[in-house]
């Protein structure tokens, strides 16, 4: 089927970009090439869905260089014109595309095609510098893009998209699902109507629709899947267990001490969580390369992306910033604390291992109220998870082993307090999370043991939280000691040394000095802040709806009309004041003017 393919294309494609295909190793087509090179190629609108890992990128970087490459045979490219950009959710996936082109560029042929890489986390100016210099091709992340069509002027971004020939938005639904929609809007009126528009995606959504209704012209819809019962790529082997809340770390951490992983991604609810568990794993995995990422680093993520693509033995800590597009060779195990907010990020997070044919495996625990999870993403997501329990290899959790791993993670936080405020964070903000799943018909916040996933985390004290009943604080396993928690000290000497002097003013006036709004601003449950939330909603939406019924408000209320017998009392009026003032008249005159009864 792959050389069918191939040969099929071929005929399509140039010398120059055929020998650079074949020396980049991109010798097999997959379908989803196959089907979508042709199209833009014979300048058609294209809506490309297809399985995580099947090839997407170079279904459209192939033809983008090809018509470069025709174009500037015809007139050779104006070094002021941007003539193809590239719109990516993430700044990770728009630097993996951009050196997957520049592969291409180094070769003599294509050398004439320059590109830029533009996207936030560096100085807007050297975005500003690179496209002054000449850049035929944009790779950039919608936000970034915005600034420099509407704020730099000097630039004069939008001339230099008059000639755009093709536009394309990767993982487009990922785009609208993190508020990219009015960016997106914005964006199109900016570019020439006139122009090649593709969409890639793993998965399609109502917004998505609604995007391409507004950005496409008669588009032709392509939709490759592997098996019509999967989503997810054919070698990848789904795995679901169920475990006791209290047990779930400690059977994740076992279930990583017990594989051979090259590589593997493990997938937590926030970054809050993400910053936790990266102080807490490595102590647990001495053997393992311990990374860590989310989207609250900006400088940072290159590195420890680049970083975790050359290493062996590792794994990497992340939140759903990498759940899309970006392609890591070898991630051969995908395991998550818990199920993603929306269904289709499951299709996406697994979708890290058995990338390019490869086989790969993902796991994911479920708690015992969550086993209906199961048979739902099966019938929503076309995803068959297939039990763990069920293979030969069976991880027990003792008591001593609980015991044992408890008393580290207490010792860990009573050693550094940034390790402790860290824990409270990670659950709080766990759980707030839980709150907004997609399905929460299934995952429902009030059947949480809240008390048991404490004690999973290792904590050594209930946060402050109203959702934390009695029931909750039964539930808890916390130190066998007692902790007088202002004993508990940073590492770092300046942050101690802050403390230390908060903590004596607390003793002098017993009001902790901190921020008191942001203190306070968290009052009460989350349903009840949510609910909240919606009944003001809806009463901003009734006052919008009257105020467009009666545009003028108040004020369209019509004024009676004042008569000139009224103005001219009222001159009067004004005239014995002024008298009375000078003294022409006594004050007794003046009350008999206006009645005023003595």
């Amino acid at each position: 089927m792959v050389n069918k393919f191939w040969k099929e294309v071929r005929p399509a494609l140039s010398e120059p970009v055929l020998n650079c295909i074949k020396k980049q190793g991109f010798n097999k087509m997959t379908p989803i090439q196959a089907a979508v090179i042709p199209l833009i190629l014979s300048s058609k609108d294209v809506v490309a869905e297809a399985v995580t890992g099947s090839g997407k990128t170079l279904a459209f970087v192939v033809p983008m260089l090809e018509m470069l490459l025709k174009k500037q045979k015809e007139e050779p490219l104006r070094k002021d014109f941007v003539y193809c950009v590239i719109i990516t959710p993430t700044r990770e996936l728009a630097n993996q595309i951009f050196k997957v082109i520049k592969q291409f560029l180094e070769e003599p042929e294509l050398s004439c095609i320059t590109i830029s890489l533009l996207v936030g986390g560096r100085s807007v100016e050297s975005d500003v510098e690179s496209l002054s210099k000449g850049s035929h091709i944009a790779v950039c992340t919608p936000g970034r893009l915005m600034d420099l069509l509407a704020e730099r002027k000097q630039l004069n971004l939008p001339g230099r998209l008059k000639e755009l020939e093709i536009l394309v938005l990767d993982e487009a639904d990922r785009l609208l699902d993190l508020g990219f929609t009015a960016t997106l809007t914005t964006i199109l009126q900016y570019l020439p109507r006139q122009r090649r528009t593709g969409l890639f995606s793993a998965t399609q959504t109502k917004e998505l629709q609604d995007l391409i209704r507004a950005g496409l012209r008669n588009p032709v819809v392509i939709s490759v899947k592997e098996k019509s019962t999967i989503s997810t790529p054919i070698l990848l082997e789904n795995y679901y267990v169920i475990v006791e809340a209290q047990d779930k770390f400690i059977f994740l951490l076992n279930f990583i001490r017990n594989r051979i992983m090259v590589k593997g991604l493990f997938f937590l609810p926030t970054c809050a969580c993400v910053d936790y568990w990266a102080d807490i794993l490595p102590v647990f995995l001495p053997d393992k390369k311990v990374y860590a990422i989310h989207g609250k680093m900006k400088q940072k993520r290159s590195k420890i992306l680049e970083n975790f693509r050359e290493a062996e033995n590792t794994i990497l800590l992340c939140t759903d910033l990498m759940a899309r597009g970006l392609d890591i060779p070898c991630v051969d195990w995908v395991v998550q604390w818990e199920p993603p907010l929306s269904p289709a990020g499951l299709v996406h997070r697994a979708g890290r291992a058995a990338r390019g044919g490869a086989a790969g495996c993902s796991l994911l625990p479920l708690l015992t109220t969550e086993d209906a999870y199961v048979p739902f993403i099966k019938a929503n997501q076309l995803v068959q998870l297939k039990d763990w329990t069920q293979s030969t290899d069976q991880i027990k959790v003792t008591q001593k082993l609980r015991d044992k791993v408890l008393s580290i993670m207490h010792e860990q936080q009573l050693k550094d307090r940034s390790v402790f405020d860290k824990g409270q964070r990670a659950f709080v903000s766990h759980m707030r999370a839980y709150t907004k799943h997609e399905c929460n018909l299934l995952l429902q916040f009030k059947d949480l043991p809240l008390g048991h996933i404490a004690t999973s985390y290792g904590l050594i004290k209930l946060p402050l939280m109203p959702e934390i009943k009695q029931e909750h604080k039964e539930q808890f396993v916390g130190p066998k000691i007692d902790i007088d928690f202002n004993s508990i000290c940073y590492k770092d000497k300046q942050k101690e040394a802050s403390r230390l002097k908060k903590l004596e003013e607390y003793k002098k006036t017993g009001v902790w000095p901190s921020n008191k709004k942001k203190k306070m601003a968290q009052t009460q449950p989350w349903e009840k802040a949510k609910m909240n939330k919606e009944e003001r909603k809806q009463r901003k939406k009734k006052r919008k709806e009257l105020k467009q019924q009666n545009p003028e408000g108040k004020r369209s209320k019509k004024r009676r009309a004042v008569t000139q017998a009224e103005l001219d009392e009222l001159a009067a009026d004004v005239a014995l004041i002024k008298r009375l003032k000078k003294r022409k008249i006594t004050q007794e005159q003046f009350d008999d003017a206006f009645d005023v009864d003595k």
